[in-house]
């Protein structure tokens, strides 16, 4: 198989094989972000996540990451507990450097770094980080990829791909200046991670706050258009999407077109999708705006016989999907020094 996630139907067919207990609220599925379980009057979200792609900041990756998947079922990021596996030659400031990457990442949200394990291990290229992330939530506030209706407006926030676009900055510089991309795009690019940053937890305060909302999902690998299948799927609905009114940044755009990347296929870290009744929507698009968060309503969903659509200027088509993230193509075929 191809780097990337696995085929959505051989996972499928792995997490049918599972038996939970009473107490899973939510378990694992296609687009399914995190496992929440019960615990009394609260209940508990757990994800894990690991960063494979990044070399640079990935201490500050595997917090926001594995935290974005907590915020978007409406529960506040907690605690967390980190796997590192290091190549054998790591030295002990660079350990100290990663440390110090989740400290000061963990103390932003207030979450606690409360144990893991460390190990320096044979055959690794380059340093793995894996997070697992606890959190806290109320069935009032329980937000699932699945409650998304029929009639509902898509909204999503920022544009995309923050978090390709970062990387590929970070990762690939020196190719991206052969492609004769300037220098000062390439630093606002790489700047993405931070402005307007690959975090949702406000994104996903702020919209549940201001009205209805049914449904949120982080797009991760596989970009906006795995995000929005994946939605999809597991609401059991179809969608139509507005090319048009989906925002990609200049930056995106040029590198993109430099490698001959599809936008919507990019790793899409930094953008919030939001399922929302359509009588809250101009609320929640107020309310995101009066907090410095750009957003646009993108599309609704639809009746599953609808299928999978967005509309352009070439009329109704099918949405693109991709079986593995361009990231991942990126780096196989161009092959930055990493």
């Amino acid at each position: 198989m191809d780097v990337g996630k696995l085929p959505h139907q051989l996972l499928a067919e792995m997490l049918a094989r599972l038996r939970l207990d009473d107490r899973v609220l939510v378990g694992p599925g296609i687009g399914i972000d995190a496992t929440v379980i019960e615990f009394g009057e609260r209940l508990l979200v757990v994800k894990t996540d690991p960063i494979t792609f990044a070399t640079d900041l990935i201490g500050w990756y595997a917090v926001n990451v594995n935290a974005n998947d907590l915020a978007v079922m409406g529960a506040d990021p907690k605690w967390m507990m980190v796997t590192l596996l290091l190549p054998v030659g790591t030295s002990e400031k660079q350990v100290s450097i990663l440390f110090d990457q989740l400290v000061a990442a963990c103390a932003e949200f207030n979450i606690s770094l409360v144990g893991g394990h460390t190990e320096i291990t044979y055959d690794l290229h380059r340093p793995i980080v894996v997070g697992c992330m606890l959190g806290e939530t109320t069935r009032t506030r329980l937000v699932t990829t699945s409650g998304a209706r029929v009639g509902d407006d898509l909204i999503l926030t920022k544009a995309i791909a923050v978090e390709g676009t970062a990387l590929i900055a970070r990762e690939a510089r020196d190719l991206l200046i052969q492609k004769g991309i300037s220098c000062e795009l390439i630093d606002r690019a790489a700047s993405f991670l931070f402005d307007p940053g690959i975090s949702v937890l406000r994104d996903a305060k702020v919209a549940q706050m201001a009205g209805h909302v049914t449904a949120m999902h982080d797009p991760t690998e596989g970009g906006l258009a795995t995000g929005l299948m994946e939605i999809a799927q597991a609401s059991g609905l179809g969608l139509e999407i507005d090319s048009d009114a989906i925002p990609i940044f200049p930056e995106t755009r040029e590198i993109c077109q430099a490698f001959a990347l599809a936008p919507l296929g990019l790793i899409a870290s930094g953008s919030l999708l939001i399922a929302s009744d359509p009588s809250d929507s101009s609320l929640i698009l107020d309310a995101l705006d009066n907090a410095g968060i750009t957003a646009r309503r993108i599309g609704r969903l639809m009746p599953r016989k609808h299928g999978l659509r967005m509309r352009s200027a070439r009329g109704l088509e099918d949405l693109p999907l991709f079986k593995r993230d361009e990231l991942a193509r990126f780096f196989d075929e161009c092959k930055p020094a990493m």
